[in-house]
């Protein structure tokens, strides 16, 4: 086979351990190091002297961090390789061969390596990844409390839009608090929208809590008000780092669907450097948004859509959900003509597909977004759409007018 590397080496990553092969030609060498930045610093140091051209290793957990961050700042080539991409034969598995395998396949350059973005993209990911994290667990805590809520004959969600509202907080505590509920005391706390159903939230704050009860929904209540601290501190931190992000953000920003925050986590995890993907389908792909393959003796079977990067395959599912309902535009015409045929939840899938491929090519070719307008579809096949939905009037009993006489 081909040699592609003459020199390269191959890491298996553990917590506490890091086993390397040195591949110089046929020959190996084996050495074993710590995973602290010393030690790490020390296989460096070993690995740029004896003229590593490339080093590969298992993309395991969060381990391969601290290696890549050392590399990087050496200056020395690396890629992160999908464990999947490169198992060995059964019966085989031991750290020096997955090692030594590891640098065999690197060297005949049959490893195919992952997205790893630059050092300032993966910190603003960091924090996107934890601020999405952090706003999932105020909504399963908002939940939480609901539940004790009705547990307790607090009807109050009956008659307010958001139980995590300033109203609905105020009413709360004051309920917890041991003070009488009655109407004055709901108009002067509650929202003037809110006014008018006065009688009905006294009558739904009318719960049974013990002490025990009251302590917990007032634990709950604390803990979602410290989370919405947190995640406005982040939104601050967020913005204080976007620097050459902000562009393409506000690109982001002009499609239907998508707002500010949105925007935000997409960018963090896609970046600004289109030329990474060859293609937009190689990003839709990556993005686990394209259908898989499934196909025996040349038939071709039902697939699911193929595994990819949880966090921007969840927040455009969520965008596209959004800009299905806003009519008159691109997004909600092929929602409708998709859905129809495959279901929502597809067409879901099919509108976030869309979504990411107009984002490519924006920040690819530095274009601004223009909506094809609901109307498109409708440009093609007209003559064929019509005999269609005469037949369809015709099932459905409808005659064609006579032509007047001349």
């Amino acid at each position: 086979m081909e040699v592609i590397y003459e020199c390269c080496g191959g890491i298996d990553v553990h917590k506490k351990l890091i086993v390397v092969c040195l591949r110089s030609g046929r020959k190996n060498e084996i050495r074993q190091f710590g995973s602290t930045t010393k030690e790490l610093r020390e296989m460096t140091a070993w690995l740029k002297e004896a003229g590593c051209q490339m080093v590969a290793m298992e993309s395991t957990g969060s381990y391969w961090k601290p290696l890549y961050n050392i590399f990087e700042l050496s200056d020395l080539d690396a890629i992160v390789v999908n464990a999947q991409h490169m198992r060995n034969l059964p019966g085989r598995k031991t750290d020096i061969k997955d090692a030594e395998w590891i640098a065999d396949l690197l060297q005949h350059g049959l490893l195919k390596s992952s997205y790893i973005p630059d050092r300032d993209q993966r910190e603003l990911r960091d924090i996107t990844r934890y601020r999405k994290s952090l706003v999932g667990e105020k909504s399963r805590e908002i939940n939480r409390l609901q539940k004790f809520l009705e547990g307790s004959n607090i009807k109050l969600s009956s008659y307010v839009t958001n139980i995590n509202g300033v109203s609905s907080l105020a009413l709360l505590k004051l309920s917890l608090s041991g003070k009488t509920i009655d109407r004055e005391t709901v108009i002067q706390t509650v929202d003037p929208k809110l006014k008018s159903k006065a009688d009905d939230i006294v009558l739904s704050l009318d719960g049974v809590f013990s002490s025990l009860q009251k302590a917990l929904v007032l634990q709950i209540i604390s803990h979602i008000e410290d989370m919405e601290k947190r995640v406005k501190e982040l939104d601050d931190l967020i913005n204080r780092h976007l620097g050459k992000f902000e562009k393409a953000i506000q690109k982001a920003d002009q499609l239907p669907g998508i707002a500010e925050n949105s925007a935000k986590t997409i960018i963090a995890e896609i970046g600004i450097d289109m030329s990474r993907f060859p293609t937009d389908a190689h990003l839709a792909s990556w993005a686990g948004l394209s259908p898989g393959n499934n196909e025996s003796a040349g038939k071709k079977k039902n697939s699911k859509c193929i595994k990819g990067n949880p966090t921007l395959k969840s927040t455009l599912i969520q965008c596209a959900v959004v800009a299905c309902a806003q009519k008159g535009t691109f997004f909600h015409a092929q929602y409708q003509r998709i859905a129809l045929r495959r279901g929502k939840n597809r067409a879901h899938v099919a509108v976030a597909h869309s979504m990411l491929i107009a984002l490519y090519h924006m920040i690819k070719e530095n274009i601004d977004y223009v909506d094809l307008g609901d109307n498109y579809y409708n440009q093609f096949n007209r003559e064929a759409k019509i005999n269609h939905l005469l037949k369809r009037l015709n099932a459905l009993g409808w005659q064609e007018p006579a032509a007047l006489p001349v």
